[in-house]
């Protein structure tokens, strides 16, 4: 299966709030979409083009007519989008055809009104009709605008025709005062979005809602064990590669847990994320969820030992020429987690290994009775720990897939793609 991004279009229209639209841009491309930039006149006031052009990576949309409709700058843009030459007639019917959401945040009085009333006198409302795809608005206004009965009326229109509404948040306003009316939180527009294209692309395929239906539980990062108040053992993981695949997972469709060591990455949109620190905070919070899973991805860098009298106050340094730390062994969590799965519940491990890589991942298969184990040669340049690209092996009792170098998105993808054909060698 392929791994392309699912293309999002988000509307920009003119007020304030326009400025969180460049983080909501930023969060899609975070959660592994493919965001593109329609922006009305009005809202190039408030911010420029070439703000979510860069972010983007796209030329930014922002007329009907000629050159102003590819501002931005990106020179193999192959979206559809004209690139500042002859002006394409037929280009809102392109980009309304070519992309799976669109979203308008924010969406302003004035456009709610456009879409309820079929009216359509530039890029983004002649757009809105010409789609087939999920529509979301996120409003953000004044209160008494939001809360005048004709908006009220426009927002009623647009729910009963399908459109998703994001209710606007209260608080301090840019008019003075306080009420309803700010936009959502950009992280809660993208939460929608995500559930909205799980559901809507269910069955088509890698980064569609190929995995509606299954509950996943991913832990990632490494764990800490204490060695006094101040310092404790860990090791080098960055979690990205957990996270990767929890992102990927829920943005397939699936509910997901995701159970955390300390990584100081942002939460995956849409995903459920408890903290822990150690070993056995990790192992309490996998059990406590287990039962729910059909799917379980240890991904977790969880470390084998532990100090077996932590000192209660920080260790000094003077006069001390060695210190010796006596270390216990801690937990298998994975072990334990194969013992205690329900039926049907498929367990992925993952193995960090410096040398004979493929070897030591298998002997770990067949050492913990898991369905498949991901392993990667950490010693290699560019690829492992703390690095946004990943390389490895997808190891079964059946065989082994190879995963070239590639981003820890894309792996967390082909990660996916090899557990479903694991599920459809189940049910067969």
């Amino acid at each position: 299966m392929g791994t392309e991004r699912l293309k999002v279009t988000v509307g920009v229209c003119g007020g304030i709030a326009a400025y969180k639209s460049v983080e909501l841009v930023r969060l899609l491309q975070d959660a592994g979409y493919d965001p593109h930039v329609v922006m009305t006149a009005a809202a190039e006031e408030f911010v420029r083009p070439l703000t979510f052009a860069a972010i983007s990576g796209h030329k930014v949309i922002t007329s009907l007519w000629g050159e102003e409709a590819g501002t931005g700058s990106s020179e193999d843009d192959s979206s559809g989008e004209s690139g500042g030459g002859a002006p394409s007639s037929i280009e809102h019917i392109q980009a309304a055809q070519s992309t799976k959401l669109l979203v308008v945040a924010p969406a302003t009085a004035n456009m709610l009104a456009k879409f309820a009333h079929g009216l359509a006198d530039d890029f983004l409302s002649t757009m809105y009709l010409a789609t087939t795809a999920p529509v979301i608005v996120a409003p953000a206004m004044n209160v008494n605008m939001w809360e005048h009965p004709a908006v009220q009326a426009n927002v009623a229109t647009l729910r009963a025709r399908g459109v998703k509404v994001i209710e606007p948040g209260s608080g301090y306003l840019a008019c003075g005062m306080v009420g309803g009316g700010r936009l959502a939180e950009p992280a809660a527009i993208v939460d929608a979005i995500v559930e909205t294209l799980a559901e809507s692309t269910k069955g088509a395929g890698s980064g569609g809602g190929d995995f509606t239906g299954e509950t996943v539980l991913v832990t990632a990062g490494g764990t800490r064990e204490a060695i006094d108040p101040v310092r404790f053992i860990g090791n080098r993981s960055s979690g990205r590669m957990g996270y990767a695949v929890a992102a990927a997972a829920r943005r397939r469709g699936a509910k997901v847990v995701l159970i955390s060591a300390p990584t100081g990455l942002p939460c995956p949109a849409g995903v459920e994320v408890e903290q822990v620190v150690t070993v056995e905070d990790m192992r309490a919070a996998v059990m406590a969820r287990l039962n729910e899973m059909t799917v379980v991805v240890m991904a977790a860098a969880v470390s084998d030992y532990r100090v077996k009298d932590v000192a209660g106050q920080k260790m000094k340094r003077e006069g001390a020429q060695a210190v010796s730390l006596e270390l216990a062994g801690t937990v298998d969590i994975l072990r334990e987690v194969v013992g205690r799965r329900r039926d049907g519940t498929l367990v992925v491990g993952f193995a960090a290994e410096t040398e004979n890589a493929v070897a030591n991942g298998r002997a770990k298969l067949e050492r913990k009775g898991v369905d498949a184990v991901v392993v990667n040669d950490v010693s290699k340049d560019g690829v492992g720990f703390d690095s946004e690209q990943n390389a490895g092996s997808f190891l079964t009792k059946e065989g082994a897939v190879e995963f070239p170098v590639m981003s820890k998105t894309e792996m967390a993808e082909r990660i996916l793609d090899e557990v479903l054909k694991l599920r459809e060698g189940a049910e067969h």
